[in-house]
């Protein structure tokens, strides 16, 4: 029997200030020695495109930056988020061709809905990944269409019929959105040996909880045929399940987040607006030393997801221990700082209802069983 297929995957990216290899290098060490580096990529790279009027645009981070990914070892990034279409169609044109000039797959937006929803293919030794991305979170706005760019999505009914906004009360996914969703899975399955889903989804800046859609829509991806489930969007690290056999990353957290859109002393005033009242609706104060990453307290408990692909079928999955230092740097914990992360993650999994895992400390990763 030939050696696992590697896979490691990061949560949200947003390098938004200058030196982002920098931001990057505390992690970068396992991010450049896996087979198959994924992260999710939250903003447009572009200095173009008109500014999309709806929701907290976020502002277009610097082309330039997206290279740092490439020396940190990425080799594919999902980009079906609730930020993507924030410079419209430009951003989103300009960031695919940045990605494809310094060959890093991506997935989950493009010029239309068949593009947005078209797998990326990695290759690993003899093996073939799909890669699949999905906004479960809105805005509408931002979605792609047979004629309009955007991100591809699952399509989250809200609870009191008010507009799908990550902000809104989402319930639970529209089965026609579900069968497309089937559809894209099945036919992945033909062309890769593996299926990875990424889903856009959870409720920001909330430790453990999950909402009432996001468990079925995982179970549902892992039922129709994907091999892994990770998400983001939450900005906090979530809980974890092994469902069928297969790992389900409820929420990733921040892989590299490092901006000034959340500062609430800035010009754009729908972003200093959102800075100041997400502290009221969520009823926590980020912590000073964060300038750069002004989240939840308790989202200095972070993680990259590891999963291990044998060639009889079998899949190991854990994760390794990260802890974000001020003013917003990843780094990966120390020994200490490891058992605390273990001890947060069994807690919040099961604060959110999620069945009890074991989690075993190796010298690779915590492997989850």
């Amino acid at each position: 029997m030939g050696a696992p297929l590697e896979l490691l995957f990061t949560g949200d990216l947003v390098l938004d200030v200058p030196d982002p290899d920098h931001w990057l290098s505390g992690i970068a060490p396992l991010t450049r020695l896996a087979q198959l580096t994924i992260g999710h990529l939250e903003v447009p790279h572009t200095r173009r495109g008109a500014e999309l009027q709806t929701d907290v645009p976020a502002p277009g981070a610097e082309p330039a930056y997206l290279a740092a990914l490439q020396r940190a070892g990425f080799d594919a990034v999902t980009l079906a988020g609730n930020h993507i279409a924030d410079r419209g169609a430009q951003g989103i044109a300009d960031t695919r061709d940045g990605l494809d000039q310094l060959g890093i797959k991506h997935c989950g937006a493009g010029p239309n809905l068949a593009a947005a929803r078209a797998p990326a293919y990695l290759s690993a030794g003899n093996r073939c990944v799909a890669l699949l991305s999905y906004n479960c979170v809105g805005p509408q706005e931002g979605w792609a269409s047979a004629e309009h760019a955007g991100c591809a999505y699952v399509r989250i009914e809200t609870a009191d019929g008010s507009a799908i906004a990550p902000s809104a009360p989402l319930q639970q996914a529209q089965p026609a959105s579900l069968a497309a969703l089937a559809k894209d899975i099945l036919e992945a399955g033909r062309h890769s040996d593996l299926i990875v889903v990424a889903l856009h989804k959870g409720i920001v800046h909330t430790p453990a909880r999950l909402a009432p859609y996001e468990r079925p829509v995982s179970h549902f991806a892992i039922d129709v045929g994907a091999d892994i489930v990770v998400s983001h969007h939450a900005h906090i690290v979530r809980g974890m399940e092994i469902y069928g056999g297969k790992p389900i990353y409820h929420g990733l957290g921040n892989g590299c987040v490092v901006t000034h859109a959340l500062d609430p002393e800035q010009s754009h005033p729908a972003r200093a607006q959102w800075a100041k009242r997400r502290r009221q609706l969520f009823g926590f104060e980020p912590d000073p030393t964060y300038p750069l990453a002004p989240f939840h307290p308790e989202a200095i408990h972070a993680l990259l997801a590891r999963v291990l692909c044998h060639d009889n079928g079998r899949i190991e999955a854990g994760f390794v221990p990260v802890y974000v230092e001020p003013p917003g740097r990843p780094v990966l914990a120390d020994t200490a700082f490891s058992q605390k992360v273990v001890d947060y993650i069994m807690r919040i999994t099961e604060q959110a209802g999620l069945p009890s895992l074991s989690m075993t400390q190796r010298d690779d990763m915590v492997v989850l069983s």
